[in-house]
């Protein structure tokens, strides 16, 4: 399952990433090209800062996974066995109440804006939901963090090289 998961995500990243390329290379066009046509695309801007934020939240649990979020790992690498590991346990306890915290200001966010009505200026979606990328990426965080402390995942191993490539 926790495979599904990974490949959803990358997926997920990689279409949300090619789609900003390619909006941005067809304003750029559109504006070489030039003259009122150039105006019409004006929407791209916007949606591309829109995907930029998903991409964002969408890759925090991937990146927690591969140990890619910033540490000191310094001193935690060379405590003994008998303190090192219930410190990974409190990190990840931690994080993962971070995480849920996270979650719920983010759907706070999300009801409170929703209910106000307010659009994107050009692209005219409700902005509420542009505060779910938050809520899903923080809820992906969390999920690895718990995954971490009940021992499913080691995001504190060096990964070998055949493992790197089963990401």
């Amino acid at each position: 399952m926790l495979q599904i998961l990974r490949i959803a995500e990358r997926a997920s990243l990689v279409v949300i990433f090619l789609t900003m390329a390619a909006l941005f290379f067809f304003n750029v066009v559109a504006r070489e090209i030039g003259g009122s046509f150039a105006s019409q695309f004006a929407w791209i801007e916007e949606a591309v800062r829109l995907l930029n934020t998903l991409l964002v939240f969408l890759g925090l649990g991937l990146a927690l996974e591969r140990g890619r979020h910033m540490g000191i790992d310094t001193l935690r690498d060379r405590l003994p066995e008998g303190l090192r590991i219930p410190l990974l346990k409190l990190i990840d306890a931690a994080g993962f109440a971070f995480s849920m915290y996270l979650v719920w200001l983010g759907y706070t966010l999300f009801e409170f804006v929703l209910r106000t009505g307010q659009r994107s200026p050009t692209l005219d979606v409700p902005m509420g939901y542009v505060y779910l990328a938050p809520v899903i990426g923080f809820c992906l965080l969390g999920l690895r963090f718990a995954l971490s402390f009940f021992g499913v995942i080691d995001r504190f191993g060096k990964p070998e090289a055949e493992d790197a490539e089963a990401y």
